[in-house]
């Protein structure tokens, strides 16, 4: 009773005192390069529950190392991806490189295996530089200021041959060096054109392969002569045909990859006398996206892009016969310079894996058995990535009959009951494609928000054919691929699980454009749109992009410096239609980006503020075209997922 009444008491005593106002609620400092405008503080709360989500990493197969048979990754620990050895399944990852900044690539020597060359940049400029890796230490090769990019080793790992723009800041131009002496470095071939790289050097080291890349239609392929500077056209290159990756065999054939008289990408060789390509890979509609060669030639292992995943084959060279990898998962091999897949000079295949419930590991194969070993296991932030949501593939017909698909990923409906608010999120490329891959943090829209995803592969989009493809190009068909989404959105609104009410879109880099334009076109459909280092206006892009990928651009959107293109490409660009935006925009760009300059963020900024509409803007300083440092991703993560709560949630429970 004493206790009981000495509560009582207390109560009465607390309620004479007067009544404090609520505690402002806590909230994160943001990061020293992130400047954040517009856009409310990220609360505390926010940043502690999607913190797992944000701790994924996952390992990029790089190479092999001939000195100890060990595996090159890249993977994250810190702030930025480094450079990581693995000695054998599942072994600890010993981490090679220290840097602030990303490294991007790496590649071990044939032979001895005693020199590493890495490729990185600062701060996203992509002004790439080449080093020497060595101690933890890089050691620089290039002249530290033009625009670098790794080539090939020679086969008995004394050279590397690469392509820089140091002569006049435009021109990609082939040169080659030891990397034990970087004063070996030297000149071997000037070219015109920003597309330009070694691809592979003979057995004897006196001639390279060289691929000239125009656009995702065409690339030439030559032979240079080393010693004379001397090239000749192993292509006819009057057609407009594209030979991706070639590499001489032990018996000195020209293993190559082209879409030659063909809607898609086949593996096939090709004589260096006659230009004349035979194809070897017996798959008819799918591309093969990229190979490799046993050093011996005996087999060659490649991968096909089926609607999206990568399906792994070895091919015997002699019988002509291939087989299929089944024990890998079924998801993507990502992007990396140079081949992701390669074969170790004792036979065994190394490449890397993703899925949705594969963060992205690194995996080996036993080209005999196909026995599939795991070499990695990546954290996924103590999530159990088994429980992730698969995608759904959807078909559409579009305004034209064309028929088009996208990844629809919806939540647990025992969890989220009802109909759903949904993203839709438009890659990057043009030439780019969405596949099945990993969603790192955003599977925490799904699984905790209950918001679904939809990955569209419009008009233009890579893996469907070079038809497919070039449904896009220019400037007079540029806003069909935009109606594409508008199909789209007509199929999702009548989707019994999905809340038409409650649609937004995102997209990034030529998939930002995309998202801008979604929001002319659709914004009575919307309720929110977030584009990342978007093109706001051609025009004004294809200026003042870098001048070593300006031609490239200009064959897909088409050339500013044609007065009825140039007329087109303004009327069609977001910013000359910012008035028909109605939806509050979330903006990120990157200070440093080279190919999408922060100015095209700050004019349709000013433009959409000067109509009195809301925008959100998050600019990295210290970054380029797109966030490579994880505090600048995670802080453009939470301010999205704040930007996504107050549009699609707000007032709708979730």
């Amino acid at each position: 009773m004493r206790l009981r009444s000495a509560l009582a008491a207390t109560a009465a005593t607390l309620a004479l005192l007067p009544v404090a106002a609520p505690a402002q609620e806590a909230s994160v400092a943001k990061p020293a390069a992130i400047v954040a405008d517009g856009l409310p503080a990220i609360p505390a709360a926010l940043v502690a529950e999607t913190q797992p989500y944000l701790q994924a990493r996952k390992a990029i197969f790089l190479g092999w190392d001939p000195a100890d048979r060990s595996m090159l990754i890249k993977t994250r620990f810190a702030n930025t991806d480094q450079i990581h050895k693995v000695g054998a399944p599942d072994a600890a990852r010993t981490q090679l490189s220290f840097e602030a900044e990303p490294v991007i690539a790496a590649a071990v020597s044939p032979g001895a295996g005693d020199v590493t060359v890495v490729q990185k940049d600062i701060g996203g400029g992509e002004f790439f530089q080449l080093y020497r890796l060595a101690d933890g230490r890089l050691h620089l090769l290039t002249d530290g200021k033009s625009r670098n990019w790794f080539g090939a080793w020679s086969p008995d790992g004394k050279v590397v041959g690469y392509s820089s723009t140091r002569r006049n800041g435009t021109d990609s131009d082939l040169y080659v060096v030891d990397p034990r002496s970087p004063k070996t470095d030297r000149l071997v071939a000037t070219v015109k054109g920003g597309g330009w790289n070694i691809a592979d050097f003979s057995a004897d080291g006196a001639r390279a392969l060289v691929v000239n890349r125009m656009s995702v239609n065409r690339a030439d392929i030559y032979e240079l002569d080393l010693a004379s500077g001397k090239m000749r056209a192993l292509n006819d290159v009057k057609r407009e045909v594209s030979y991706i990756a070639p590499h001489y065999a032990p018996d000195g054939a020209i293993w190559i990859l082209s879409d030659v008289d063909s809607d898609f990408v086949r593996l096939g060789r090709l004589d260096a006398r006659s230009g004349k390509f035979t194809p070897v890979s017996t798959e008819r509609k799918w591309d093969v996206t990229e190979y490799a060669l046993a050093p011996d030639g005996s087999f060659v292992v490649y991968a096909t892009n089926e609607a999206g995943v990568s399906r792994v084959h070895v091919l015997d060279v002699r019988a002509g016969t291939s087989r299929d990898v089944t024990g890998l998962p079924a998801g993507v091999i990502p992007y990396t310079i140079g081949s992701p897949i390669q074969i170790a000079p004792w036979g065994t295949i190394g490449l890397s894996m993703s899925s949705a419930r594969v963060a992205g590991d690194a995996f080996a194969v036993d080209p005999k058995t196909l026995a599939v070993t795991r070499w990695t296991r990546s954290e996924t932030g103590g999530l159990d990535p088994a429980k992730n949501v698969e995608p759904q593939l959807v078909e559409v017909k579009s305004f034209d009959g064309e028929t088009v698909s996208g990844f629809l990923y919806r939540p647990d409906p025992a969890k989220f009951p009802g109909k759903r608010p949904l993203i839709v999120n438009i890659h990057g490329g043009p030439e780019g494609q969405t596949q099945p891959d990993f969603l790192g943090p955003d599977n925490y829209y799904l699984n905790e928000l209950g918001i679904a995803l939809f990955f569209p592969n419009v008009r233009g989009s890579t893996g469907f054919g070079k038809r497919f493809v070039n449904l896009d190009n220019g400037p007079f068909k540029r806003e069909d691929s935009v109606k594409d989404i508008g199909a789209f959105l007509d199929t999702l609104t009548k989707d019994p699980t999905l809340d038409p009410a409650r649609f937004a879109v995102t997209g990034l880099s030529y998939g930002g454009y995309m998202c801008y334009a979604t929001a002319t076109h659709y914004s009575a459909r919307l309720k929110g749109a977030n584009c990342y280092v978007a093109i706001s206006n051609f025009v004004t892009f294809l200026e003042n992009t870098q001048s070593y990928r300006r031609d490239l651009r200009r064959v897909e959107y088409g050339d500013e410096r044609d007065p009825k293109q140039r007329a087109k490409l303004i009327e069609i660009s977001p910013l000359t239609n910012v008035d028909k935006i109605t939806v509050p925009l979330l903006i990120a760009t990157g200070g440093n980006d080279p190919r999408v300059p922060a100015s095209e963020a700050e004019q349709i900024i000013k433009a959409v503020r000067g109509k009195g509409g809301t925008v959100w803007h998050v600019l990295a300083e210290n970054e380029g075209h797109v966030f490579h440092k994880k505090e600048n991703e995670d802080y453009y993560f939470w301010a999205s997922a704040l930007f996504w709560k107050q549009m699609l949630l707000a007032d709708q429970g979730r």
